[in-house]
């Protein structure tokens, strides 16, 4: 039995078992939105006597229909509708053509069953829109922030139409003339500047026996991307710039490069807060989600109602067969919708009290929005709704869309419990996770950190995390500050600090210098500050603790010893980066110098700030190179590729496993005490998978110094000597040597590495 069979059945039994409710019907002005109704409207009225009331006005046969699931289904004779509102009195349905914004059909839905309102329209199909109209108290103090007056997106809905814009305010539920806050209705009608719902029908995509690779989590070599910015620049050379099809043409970039794991920016809906528009800017990042289902509707190519949603399958169809897994940057910790100041485009107006953690004092218990994520607003994962509502979502993409992971946005907030300061990595929605049969299975990466909590190495066993811990000090300690060796070892070995306990492994650590939230490589060894002008805030924004580096001076230069020791140091921290233990991530771009003119907080920069420059993939064709030689590096010598945690806090070689033993400059055990040592070294065993094979060890060296060092070796037996694999201090063609090519060193037991330099040898027989 198909899924249609399913609901249909579910509409049947439901029509067996629902009475049909009959409300108080209320008549809706119909002339088409704001304009033609605001003449009956007095701005500042409590009660709902000044809009125009709703009733059911319809053609089409209706039946009750199933309360779940929740969403717009198609079934073999039209579409079931099912939305959750625990306090609302009543929920319109309103169907629309393409004509604009007056509903061609009103239709009140039935209910509540367990919440759920519902109803099943015959003879209508996918592509159809709609929106929502809720009824109920505006009353802010007590959390209730009902009004008929503005069309709801469907929190479940899987495309909309466009954009919301909020001209003259329209969005905002309360009168912001009236000089009282948020306290005052406005009974304006919103269906002038909010976007519709598209019913979409998941069974009409062709996947073509899409698999996802199997891969596991310690093979994956990921790649941060944008998914507009990858292609929106006119130098990509694709056929649809900046959207999910254009993305298609340069996928052979990745491949070629070594990428096995896109991880993309959000695609869900956005919304652009006012301040932006204002500035003429947008939410570029879009962290800012207002369609848990939706994807974002601006990256489409085609016009078609619901185009992004079979373009999006396409490109994760198109990845999939190139090798390469999915992940999806999701945010879960708030809404687009934010504080009690924001605009009501969909939760806020169909259930506040359930959607958000609420608070305030004696007198206003609930009218003001608890702030983990610092966007306004907190999602309330101790109600079940909210807790079915992204279980289904993450399911729905898994299922529906076939992607393979996610990459949760300050994730802490969801180990939060209601007002709870505390994080706890046992929460209902990690518990939910973990038994869930699809989500358990699926690759789950955790930004450990919110606004208020800092958790890296803490959440639940089968999550991975991103590093943070890995980033600062491989950052401090490629630009040489002191007492950096010790923390150094733990981060290259797995950080069993963090994930050594019940039995997480390295690959638990996603490991990153650069992602999109800072510096790109590039700008982390060219700038010692950030410049954020463009953003409007004359510079404030972003963040001040970058550890980065200019080498000497600031921004674009023509001093050839500082763009050569720029490079120098790129190429150290990509070494680093894929080198260490743990699951490498890498920022879109860095492979060849992509560059933000030093904007370390681009999130609002739609433009060249932020889209990569493929001009620069032959300016920096060595630095391509390079990055690509590194990765098929750690394919070939196993002991890289992401090995489990070696050592625990002492770094004591005694307890090391794979093979590893650290070394100082001079041959001995490091002295990790030592504030003022910049080099450090260490050998591994390991299996050669190339086929010329042959090799038993590496020696990696990593000074860090200002000055040359001369590094003592370790004696090798008989018939074997080091032969240089990486001298990141060499020039492009010297610094990397290919399988077979390797330089053969003199007999000697010392090697000279250059100030600032990385280099990496092989055992091997001469």
């Amino acid at each position: 039995m198909d899924k249609s069979d399913l609901v249909l059945r579910a509409v049947d039994v439901a029509a067996t078992m629902v009475a049909v409710v009959t409300p108080i019907w209320w008549r809706m002005c119909r002339t088409g939105g704001s304009t033609g109704c605001r003449s009956t409207h007095r701005r500042g009225a409590v009660t709902m006597e000044t809009m125009a009331e709703l009733h059911t006005d319809t053609a089409l046969t209706l039946t009750p229909g199933a309360p779940f699931p929740l969403g717009a289904t198609p079934t073999a004779s039209g579409v079931n509708f099912a939305v959750h509102s625990s306090t609302a009195t009543q929920v319109f349905l309103q169907l629309f053509d393409e004509s604009g914004t007056a509903p061609s059909d009103t239709i009140a839905l039935n209910g509540p069953a367990e919440g759920a309102w519902h109803v099943h329209v015959d003879g209508i199909k996918a592509g159809q829109r709609y929106g929502y109209r809720a009824v109920g108290d505006y009353d802010p103090a007590q959390g209730m922030r009902f009004t008929q007056a503005k069309l709801l997106v469907d929190p479940y809905a899987k495309a909309v139409t466009g954009k919301f814009v909020n001209s003259d305010n329209l969005l905002l539920a309360y009168d912001a003339d009236a000089g009282t806050a948020d306290l005052t209705l406005d009974n304006r009608d919103s269906a002038s500047v909010a976007p519709q719902a598209i019913v979409v029908d998941d069974a009409e995509f062709d996947w073509k026996g899409d698999v996802s690779p199997a891969l596991a989590l310690e093979e994956l070599v990921i790649y941060e991307v944008h998914l507009k910015g990858f292609t929106a620049h006119e130098s990509s050379g694709v056929s649809a710039p900046g959207t999910y099809l254009g993305f298609i043409d340069k996928i052979d970039h990745l491949r070629r490069l070594g990428i096995n794991a896109v991880e993309l920016l959000p695609i869900h809906e956005k919304y652009v807060d006012d301040f932006l528009v204002d500035r003429g800017l947008t939410n570029y990042w879009g962290y800012n989600t207002i369609g848990f289902f939706a994807p974002e509707s601006s990256f489409a190519a085609g016009d078609r109602p619901g185009a992004q949603v079979t373009e999006f399958k396409t490109l994760v169809r198109a990845l999939h067969q190139a090798g390469m897994k999915v992940i999806l940057d999701v945010v879960f910790n708030h809404t687009g919708e934010g504080n009690e100041m924001g605009p009501t485009m969909s939760f806020r107006g169909i259930d506040n009290q359930a959607y958000y953690i609420l608070t305030g004092d004696d007198s206003e218990p609930r009218r003001y929005y608890m702030n983990y994520s610092g966007c306004g607003n907190t999602l309330d994962f101790d109600n079940p709704t909210v807790l079915a509502l992204v279980m289904d979502s993450l399911r729905y993409w898994v299922e529906q869309m076939h992607v393979d992971g996610f990459r949760f946005d300050l994730a802490s907030v969801l180990g939060r419990t209601g007002r709870d300061e505390d994080f706890n990595s046992h929460a209902p929605f990690f518990e939910a996770v973990r038994a869930d049969p699809i989500l358990s299975h699926v690759v789950l990466i955790a930004e450990p950190w919110d606004t208020g909590t800092y958790q890296v190495g803490n959440f639940p066993t089968d999550w991975s995390e991103w590093n943070g811990r890995f980033r600062d000090t491989v950052r401090k300690f490629v630009k040489g500050d002191d007492g950096q060796i010790a923390d150094l070892g733990r981060r290259l070995t797995g950080s069993a600090d963090l994930y050594g306990d019940e039995g997480r492994t390295a690959f638990n650590s996603v490991n990153f210098i650069t992602c999109h939230d800072g510096f790109t490589l590039h700008d982390l060894v060219a700038y010692n500050g950030k410049h954020n002008e463009a953003n409007g805030e004359d510079n404030r924004d972003g963040s001040d603790d970058n550890n980065s580096w200019n080498c000497g001076a600031e921004g674009p230069t023509d001093d050839s010893e500082v763009l050569e020791l720029r490079k120098q140091l790129v190429k150290n921290h990509l070494c680093l980066l894929l080198f260490s233990a743990g699951t490498p991530m890498l920022l879109g771009g860095d492979e060849f110098l992509r560059t933000q003119g030093g904007n370390n907080n681009a999130y609002c920069q739609d433009n060249e700030i932020s889209w990569y420059d493929w001009t620069l993939a032959d300016v920096h064709r060595d630095m391509l190179d390079f990055a690509t030689n590194v990765i098929t590096l750690t394919r070939r010598f196993k002991a890289f590729q992401h090995r489990k945690e070696a050592l625990g806090d002492d770094n004591d070689s005694s307890n090391a496993t794979n093979g590893l033993a650290w070394f100082g400059a001079d041959g001995a055990t490091p002295d990790w005490s030592n504030p003022t040592v910049h080099t450090l070294c260490y050998r591994l065993d390991t299996e050669d998978t190339s086929p010329r094979g042959a090799v038993s060890g590496v020696y990696a060296i990593l000074n860090a110094d200002h000055q040359n060092a001369w590094i003592t070796l370790p004696a090798l037996p008989d018939g074997l000597r080091w032969h240089r694999v990486i001298d990141t201090c060499l020039p492009a063609g010297e610094d990397f040597a290919a399988p077979g090519h390797e330089v053969a060193l003199d007999p000697s037991d010392h090697y000279l590495a250059s100030a600032r330099t990385v280099v990496i040898l092989a055992a091997r027989a001469s």
